[in-house]
């Protein structure tokens, strides 16, 4: 009976209805989560779309806990690690916000109404019943060493325009974070305009940010791109 209990909670195979009913109900749960989040205010409606929607993630952690040996594949030692497995934590984060709705006794977790934004954590339930975002992940976990690269690459470049730009332009910049803040943005390109340089010299190494950072961003989106195709190439073949 587990073993089922564990087809059906886990992504579905081809041809698995139940297991793509829950999915999809999962899914739909999650959507529904999160519609509160998107007002300011609240009402009773919203107060049992919270309190509806807990209880099926609840009831969603507890059978993947009573069923984390057939995941993780470690006898016994499974129920102890699947708690801090990442996709775990974020199943518990996106709960424990809303627990003071079920139980105001809990004192101490009425602090998590401070981070009442933890609840989109719960959009990354997607995670795990998106096909799509499977094959994300793998292409992640094999580009990861690239990845790497490129991001350091991207880390010391900003961490250098910044010192460059806070030296030029020290009247523009007041903090260190000011001119990090300024050199992120100009690596993305995006360049709000409510911090800029304004001498000539600031206005050189602005441009040759800009231009720099169109080739970094370039990297990590050539890398993913090549990835996921060749790993819908290699599920297509799989499928046949």
């Amino acid at each position: 009976m587990r073993n089922r209990l564990y087809q059906i909670i886990e992504p579905a195979e081809n041809g698995d209805k139940a297991s793509q009913v829950y999915d999809m109900f999962m899914m739909g749960t999650i959507i529904t989560s999160i519609i509160p989040l998107a007002f300011k205010s609240s009402n009773n409606l919203f107060l049992w779309l919270d309190i509806v929607s807990v209880a099926i993630f609840i009831i969603d952690y507890i059978l993947r806990l009573i069923t984390a040996d057939k995941k993780l594949k470690k006898s016994g030692l499974s129920f102890v690690l699947y708690p801090i497995t990442p996709m775990a934590i974020i199943d518990l984060l996106s709960i424990l916000p809303s627990v003071t709705v079920l139980n105001n006794s809990f004192k101490l977790l009425k602090l998590f109404r401070l981070l009442r934004t933890l609840k989109v954590l719960r959009t990354f339930k997607f995670l795990r019943y998106s096909k799509s975002f499977e094959i994300i992940a793998n292409v992640f976990k094999k580009q990861k060493k690239v990845l790497y690269a490129v991001t350091s690459l991207a880390v010391a470049y900003i961490l250098i325009s910044a010192l460059i730009i806070y030296n030029v332009e020290p009247d523009s910049f007041n903090t260190f974070f000011d001119a990090i803040y300024w050199a992120t943005v100009s690596l993305t390109t995006v360049g709000y305009g409510d911090i800029y340089p304004v001498s000539v010299i600031g206005r050189i190494v602005t441009m040759m940010s800009s231009i720099l950072g169109i080739a970094i961003i370039a990297l990590p989106s050539g890398v993913i791109t090549a990835g996921y195709l060749s790993e819908i190439s290699n599920d297509n073949n799989l499928e046949e």
